[in-house]
């Protein structure tokens, strides 16, 4: 019998800014067959996301490090090809947070069965129906407090999290404005996403007045993706009682040095506005909430979403680093193998 062998990515070192190939290597490794009531795994497609990056580095974080030597992780789509477990038969789809492999072996614990959803891929599961998806969910609903006739900026709009933020903030009877780096993508934002109006941060020129002429009655809730210049001019143009909810800050994940805040900070005092961080993990407790509403919107054609898919496990490297060049339209995936027919 012959043993089956996968591919897993490694990290060979912790980077110092932008990651390259050489951070990265493809190792080959024995699978082991399943004992007890484990089962094998296939995995199918993985995800490539920007707080990855924050895990390439030693300190104190809300989440592990990787470890330098042994196989990243992250979010998969799986189907199960081998089992033991009543529980976990084979075919069965599930998510997990062992990526960055071609297969593993589980007792089943840490991994979710995928249930369809009307009128979503697979793929969705990882997207907008997925992590990403309850990770705009909760930045608007809880941390920024959205209410109808909010006037909504978001950062990186045509990111995975950030289209799906434009169009929950729409649905809720929004005004959006979306920032983005092409024009097509500003564009695909406008036609597909439904969003009112949208800035091209990479030709706007000074994007404090590009926002002023966008929002003439001011900013009640900023998505915040990117830090640095946008969250400068969003603080300029911000109204009072106004409402920040800070889901990431990807211009600043590859400085070698702590990058210096805005000049302007202040304004928060002044204005009394509320800005709060927060990370997916401390606030499951709405995915019962988000589970229910994105199947209806998606189901009602309410809820769009784009992807950029590379193929081969040897492309994930790639595809990671495409996140900080602006790559990626959507949700960054690596497809592995082929999907069950």
């Amino acid at each position: 019998m012959t043993e089956l062998k996968s591919r897993e990515i490694r990290l060979t070192a912790y980077p110092k800014g932008l990651p390259t190939a050489e951070t990265f290597e493809i190792c080959e490794v024995d699978v082991p067959e399943p004992e007890g009531r484990a089962f094998r795994v296939r995995n199918i497609y993985m995800s490539v996301d920007p707080y990855m990056r924050g895990r390439m580095r030693q300190g104190e974080s809300y989440v592990a490090a990787f470890e330098v030597g042994k196989a990243l992780d992250g979010g998969a789509i799986g189907v199960v090809e081998q089992s033991n477990n009543p529980d976990f038969p084979e075919n069965t789809l599930v998510m997990s947070s062992y990526g960055w492999r071609e297969y593993f072996v589980s007792d089943g614990e840490g991994l979710r069965k995928l249930a369809p959803i009307e009128g979503a891929s697979l793929t969705a599961h990882m997207g907008a129906a997925g992590g990403t998806g309850l990770t705009a969910y909760v930045g608007l609903m809880r941390i920024a407090a959205l209410k109808t006739g909010d006037k909504v900026f978001v950062s990186a709009a045509a990111g995975a999290v950030g289209q799906i933020a434009c169009q929950i903030a729409k649905i809720k009877g929004c005004y959006v404005v979306g920032s983005a780096g092409s024009d097509e993508k500003c564009k695909w934002l406008e036609e597909t996403c439904g969003v009112d109006a949208t800035i091209n941060y990479k030709t706007a020129g000074n994007l404090t007045q590009a926002l002023r002429e966008k929002f003439p009655e001011g900013i009640d809730v900023y998505f915040e993706n990117v830090g640095g210049d946008h969250l400068q001019a969003a603080l300029d143009v911000m109204n009072v009682k106004g409402r920040i909810a800070v889901c990431g800050m990807i211009s600043v994940y590859n400085a070698d040095e702590p990058v210096p805040g805005p000049t302007n900070l202040t304004q928060i005092i002044g204005k009394d506005i509320t800005m709060r961080g927060f990370v997916l993990g401390n606030h499951f407790d709405m995915a019962g909430d988000f589970y229910r509403d994105i199947a209806t919107w998606i189901r009602e054609g309410k809820i769009k979403w784009s992807e950029t898919i590379y193929d081969g496990i040897e492309k994930a490297p790639e595809a990671f680093m495409g996140l900080f060049e602006g790559k990626n339209s959507g949700k960054m995936l690596v497809r592995l193998s082929d999907e069950p027919k």
